[in-house]
């Protein structure tokens, strides 16, 4: 994933346009990066897959 679409994929989930958002292992660490830059980085939860893959949701309550 590129930056820009690393920003889309964000965008979208936060304003649910997308309920959730499926991460590949190659790309986590960049998504990642991005995302604890977010000024509401406490609203998205990620959940670990196997092999490394992870879904991101965005809660309407920031998360502890």
């Amino acid at each position: 994933m590129t930056e820009e679409e690393i920003n889309v994929s964000i965008d979208q989930l936060r304003k649910g346009e997308l309920t959730e958002l499926y991460i590949d292992n190659k790309d986590f660490y960049a998504f990642r990066k991005i995302l604890v830059e977010q000024e509401d980085f406490k609203h998205f939860r990620g959940i670990a897959q196997r092999n490394g893959h992870v879904i991101y949701k965005y809660l309407e309550v920031a998360r502890s």
